[in-house]
């Protein structure tokens, strides 16, 4: 993982059970930015559920890191990686599942470190490919994944509310990590 406590812009860690109500708001302020948060639960109920993940992970292979900038002691993004539950996956893929840099932090080098450390905690953990859902009208993180060597593999899917009234298309990146 790349953690640089000594570093002047921040480093990344693994998040702590302390800092799941600051995880969700985190994903509330960038999903705003995008239009979503209406498709979180409370706020309470998705600190709840990162709560959860940082202490129960469903496998060990289930890591929620965080971006702390060197002059505060609070997340300013995080990612959630794993394996990938794709039915097309195989046992060695793994999932970029969430990640999130807080809109007034991007820009600062906090998403590269959380992308590293992503696929450096994949890679320990023995997956040979990642993969990502994104939106597929989201060009700025397209750009970004793009200019980290990540490409799309043609898969596509939507995504939305139950009762159909939202539909969101999303398309799948990827990147060999071996």
């Amino acid at each position: 993982m790349n953690e640089q406590p000594d570093s002047d812009a921040g480093f990344v860690r693994l998040a702590m059970p302390a800092e799941a109500t600051r995880l969700a708001a985190l994903q509330r302020e960038a999903w705003s930015q995008g239009g979503l948060a209406e498709f979180l639960p409370s706020p309470s109920q998705v600190a709840n559920s990162w709560r959860e993940a940082i202490v129960h992970p469903p496998l060990a292979s289930y890591r929620l890191l965080v971006a702390v900038d060197a002059m505060k002691t609070e997340p300013i993004g995080f990612v959630a990686v794993g394996p990938s539950d794709d039915p097309d996956a195989g046992p060695r893929d793994g999932l970029v599942g969430e990640f999130v840099v807080s809109p007034r932090h991007r820009g600062a080098g906090h998403g590269s470190r959380l992308l590293h450390a992503a696929v450096d905690t994949l890679a320990a953990d023995g997956f040979v490919r990642a993969t990502w859902w994104l939106l597929s009208n989201d060009d700025a993180l397209r750009g970004f994944l793009t200019s980290a060597g990540w490409g799309p593999d043609g898969a596509h899917r939507e995504i939305g509310t139950p009762d159909g009234s939202i539909r969101l298309r999303q398309i799948r990146m990827h990147t060999g990590i071996a």
